[in-house]
């Protein structure tokens, strides 16, 4: 069963699933490039000395340029790609690591707000923090969500039980002839049908 489905009880579905946003990773690729492009200059350096020295050159540059590349560009990648956010229909749910796996899962039903933050660069990239606020706890910060304002409605919606729309309530249907929504009468204004100085009921039979 694919992940994160296998995490999944009964009923329970994913509403969205998402990682960090792409742009913690400007930082790791940026290195990258460097680290290679270093280690083939000092690879061609080490070519034109005197032997042994460029057979040592070589390996040492091939060593030190794998190393920055696994610190500096694989280690921030895999942070990256087991970094989970998940929306299901009953709770949100985090996790994160590789080596040490470290977990959160928050029930709907014990979250009293959800707020997001973004700032200029944020704003600029499409992400931002979003901050869960639930029942007897700190609140919670989840860094560089892409969408954030999408996941915040998301969850808005999930916590009111109302995957739809913010608003509307479940036992209201539209009329059919002008499409607005019809509470069944219980917030039409008085007077009623049969109620002083409200309409006649028999009228228009």
């Amino acid at each position: 069963m694919a992940y994160p489905d296998d995490l999944l009880s009964d009923g329970e579905r994913v509403v969205a699933h998402r990682h960090p946003h792409f742009k913690m990773l400007i930082f790791p690729v940026l290195a990258l490039l460097v680290t290679v492009g270093a280690a083939v200059a000092l690879a061609l350096l080490a070519r034109d000395a005197d032997p042994p020295w460029d057979l040592v050159g070589l390996v040492a540059a091939g060593v030190v340029g794998a190393l920055l590349v696994v610190w500096l560009f694989l280690t921030p990648f895999v942070r990256w790609r087991t970094t989970h956010f998940i929306v299901t229909t009953d709770r949100v749910i985090a996790r994160e690591g590789v080596l040490k796996r470290t977990g959160i899962d928050i029930p709907m039903a014990r979250i009293n707000s959800v707020r997001f933050e973004h700032g200029l660069v944020d704003r600029i990239f499409g992400c931002g923090t979003l901050i869960i606020e639930s029942a007897s706890d700190e609140p919670l910060t989840f860094d560089d969500i892409p969408k954030v304002e999408r996941m915040h409605t998301l969850i808005y919606r999930q916590v009111n039980d109302n995957p739809h729309d913010d608003f509307q309530r479940h036992d209201e249907h539209p009329r059919p002839e002008t499409g607005r929504w019809d509470d069944g009468g219980r917030d039409r204004p008085g007077p009623y049908p049969g109620q002083p100085g409200g309409p006649d009921p028999r009228a228009g039979r």
